[in-house]
């Protein structure tokens, strides 16, 4: 990430918008949101792969368990690539079935938040954490589903406030298992 290119474009959006990018309030915003943004960006600098191996540690499970994993209101956020604006209050609800090994809990949270932390649409975001989440613990039976707050419907245009967005992915058996479905839907 180009940190000082983000100074340089802060500043004049200070500008353009009428704002004294000298004045003492607003002095160190761009360096302040550039390095805001290499935080809350950071996924960025990831592939779907690339977050698979960092957070894919596994543990083997003996014997034919077919028990679903289940983690529930998985708390992240993100940014709208449209208006850049902020996707708040998300949560994410993830299942699979374990192909022989399972992952650390941590690493489920881990896949999610770093999933989040790109410029992206709630609906690429679910199907992003689908692929990793498979890849991550080699197994085709994934289902995400998020339930989000859009700033750019919250804050802006409509400004409904009480508009929450909610996307699901469903693959291999959680396509047409009903209970399994159940099992990872909000309350």
């Amino acid at each position: 990430m180009d940190k000082k290119a983000i100074e340089y474009h802060v500043r004049g959006l200070l500008e353009a918008i009428g704002e004294d990018p000298d004045r003492e309030g607003l002095a160190e915003t761009p360096e302040r949101v550039a390095r805001m943004l290499e935080e809350v960006l950071e996924g960025t600098a990831y592939t779907n792969h690339e977050i698979a191996q960092m957070f894919g540690k596994t543990f083997s499970v003996s014997g034919e368990d077919d028990s679903a994993v289940i983690m529930k209101d998985i708390t992240v956020f993100s940014y709208c690539e449209h208006h850049l604006a902020l996707m708040y209050d998300m949560k994410v609800n993830v299942g699979y079935i374990p192909n022989g090994k399972v992952l650390g809990l941590s690493k489920i949270a881990r896949i999610c938040e770093m999933a989040a932390k790109r410029l992206q649409l709630q609906e690429k975001l679910s199907r992003d954490i689908a692929d990793i989440i498979s890849e991550a613990a080699g197994t085709e039976d994934v289902a995400v589903m998020i339930r989000g707050y859009h700033s750019c419907m919250t804050a802006r245009g409509i400004k409904n406030a009480n508009a929450k967005t909610e996307t699901a992915v469903f693959r291999g058996r959680f396509k047409n298992d009903a209970e399994l479905k159940r099992m990872l839907s909000f309350e």
